[in-house]
């Protein structure tokens, strides 16, 4: 397993590029915040620095950002808040830290491609668990990381749209999916936004 904390010690964290996802803006700008947040609250897992979480925040909604690091967390906390979010140090598969309620909606951006292939079962049961019924799993998926012939060493690990279908297709059924137009560098074709309705 990683050790994600010694990571951010280190400032080894290609992940962080200090704003929101642009897949997450646009993804806000083609749907109301009622459409996708229900009213909150939301959870993202692997929150980082907590752009994601106070880009959804500003919207009006309420939003739990979750890492497994100390210093991610601690980092998201110095920033000024945007709304009404909140920060937790927690395991995505640990039962301690979840709500007896659940969220109204899950944001995905760097935490399912971050998780070996043999633990993502567990990542679409966790999504199963905490996403209400008929709330929204929105997410941007990175799925070639890698560039052709080099190996899958992640993270960040392969993934295919197959893949995370089949995954989540006990609980969750597809509403909408597109390549997404506004991407970091270097990102461009790479990366697939979701959105998968709970059943």
């Amino acid at each position: 397993m990683i050790d994600w904390e010694a990571r951010y010690g280190l400032g080894d964290t290609p992940w962080e590029k200090g704003e929101a996802a642009p897949p997450l803006l646009e993804l806000m700008a083609r749907r109301s915040p009622a459409e996708l947040w229900g009213g909150g609250p939301v959870l993202v897992p692997g929150c980082g620095f907590g752009h994601d979480v106070r880009a959804i925040a500003a919207s009006g909604v309420p939003v739990v950002g979750l890492d497994l690091a100390a210093s991610a967390v601690a980092g998201a906390e110095r920033v000024p808040k945007a709304g009404g979010e909140t920060y937790l140090q927690g395991d995505l598969f640990d039962h301690a830290w979840r709500p007896a309620d659940g969220f109204a909606a899950w944001w995905e951006h760097t935490c399912f491609c971050a998780i070996p292939q043999s633990d993502r079962p567990r990542y679409a049961q966790a999504a199963a668990e905490l996403v209400r019924p008929g709330g929204l799993l929105c997410g941007v998926f990175y799925l070639t990381p890698n560039d052709p012939g080099e190996e899958d060493q992640g993270p960040p690990f392969n993934a295919s749209i197959e893949e995370i279908d089949g995954l989540l297709a006990p609980w969750f059924e597809r509403v909408d999916a597109w390549v997404p137009q506004r991407v970091f560098p270097g990102r461009e074709g790479r990366e697939w936004t979701a959105i998968y309705r709970r059943k």
